[in-house]
C-alpha cells in the first residue's frame, strides 16, 4: 500500500481535461483547473483507495473512479462554500478563492460542472469493469454523500437553520464524504460497505473537529485560508461547544474510534498505519495531543 498506490492525480487530471476541453468557454476551463489543482492533502480519495487496497482491490478502475469522483465533489463543495452567500472567503489553499479570482458567476458554474464531472467518472466505466454490478452500488454511495438528507448539501443547509444540531451538522457537512470514501472503497472491492461506515464517520468527525480547532487557533498564513469564520458567522463548532481542550480530546477520541473500527481484512495492519499517519496531520501546529 505504497504512496503511489494511493495517488489519484492522474485520474483527476484526465477528468478536468475532459470537462475543460474544447469547446469549453475559456474562463470556465481555467476555473475548473484552478479549483482542483494544486490540491490539498487529498485525504478523502486516499482513504477510499486505501480501503479498496486493504480489501484486495479487485476492481481498481472502479476504486480509482470513485476516489476521483469524491475529490471532485469535495472541490466543488469548497468552491460553493467560499461564495459570498455562504462564507464569503477570499482565500483557499493559499491562493484567492475561485470566486475572488474568476467572479461569482463562473464560480457557481465551475462548482456545478465539477459535480457533473464527478459522476461522469463513474458513468464512463461501462463494460470495462470485471464486476459491473458493483458500479450501481458505488454510484449510489457517492450520490448519498452529496445530497439530502445527510450529504454535504444538507450539511451546508444546516447553516441556514435557526437552530443547529452540531452532530448532524458535522456528519453531513464533513463526515458524509468520508463515509462515501470508506464505503465506496469497500464496495468497489466487493466487500460489505456497511462494516466500513464507522471508519468514515469517525475520521470525518475528526476532520471537522480539527477544522474547527484550526479556525480558532491556527495562523491563516500557515493553513492558507482565513480563520475566525465560525465566530464571525456565529456558526456552530466543536471549540465553541466544548472549549479548545475539550475539542482536542474529542478529536483524539474520534481517531481512536476510527482505528478501532477497522474490520479484519487482508491489509488491515497497513491501513491502520495509513489512517494514523493521515490523522496525525489533523492536529494544528502547537496543539499538544496524545496521538501516537
Amino acid at each position: 500500500m505504497g504512496k503511489a498506490s494511493l495517488d489519484c492525480e492522474h485520474t483527476l487530471a484526465l477528468a478536468v481535461r475532459e470537462a475543460a476541453g474544447e469547446p469549453c468557454p475559456p474562463l470556465l476551463a481555467k476555473a475548473l483547473d484552478y479549483a482542483v489543482f494544486p490540491g490539498g492533502a487529498r485525504v478523502r480519495p486516499r482513504l477510499c483507495l486505501a480501503v479498496a487496497l486493504a480489501n484486495g482491490n479487485s476492481e481498481p478502475r472502479l476504486a480509482s473512479a470513485a476516489a476521483s469522483a469524491i475529490e471532485l465533489l469535495h472541490c466543488a463543495s469548497l468552491v460553493h462554500d467560499d461564495l459570498p452567500c455562504f462564507d464569503d472567503a477570499i482565500e483557499r489553499r493559499g491562493k484567492p478563492s475561485l470566486h475572488a479570482a474568476f467572479g461569482e458567476r463562473i464560480a457557481v458554474l465551475a462548482g456545478d460542472a465539477l459535480i457533473v464531472a464527478a459522476f461522469q467518472q463513474l458513468s464512463q466505466l461501462g463494460s470495462r469493469l470485471s464486476h459491473p454490478v458493483r458500479l450501481a452500488t458505488v454510484t449510489g454511495i457517492v450520490a448519498r454523500g452529496v445530497g439530502g438528507p445527510m450529504g454535504i448539501c444538507a450539511g451546508q443547509a444546516w447553516e441556514c437553520e435557526a437552530r443547529v444540531d452540531l452532530e448532524h451538522y458535522h456528519r453531513s457537512k464533513t463526515g458524509a464524504l468520508f463515509v462515501a470514501a470508506t464505503t465506496a472503497g469497500a464496495a468497489s472491492a466487493g466487500v460489505d460497505p456497511a462494516s466500513w461506515r464507522q471508519l468514515g464517520e469517525s475520521i470525518g468527525e475528526a476532520y471537522q473537529v480539527a477544522d474547527d480547532i484550526q479556525d480558532a487557533v491556527a495562523d491563516p498564513d500557515v493553513i492558507g485560508k482565513p480563520t475566525g469564520i465560525d465566530v464571525a458567522l456565529d456558526r456552530p463548532s466543536a471549540v465553541r461547544e466544548l472549549g479548545l481542550e475539550g475539542a482536542v480530546k474529542r478529536l483524539e477520541r474520534c481517531i481512536e474510534e476510527g482505528l478501532d473500527s477497522i474490520p479484519d481484512c487482508e491489509g488491515s495492519a497497513l491501513l491502520r498505519k495509513v489512517v494514523q499517519a493521515q490523522s496525525n496531520r489533523f492536529f494544528p501546529q502547537g496543539i499538544k495531543h496524545s496521538a501516537a
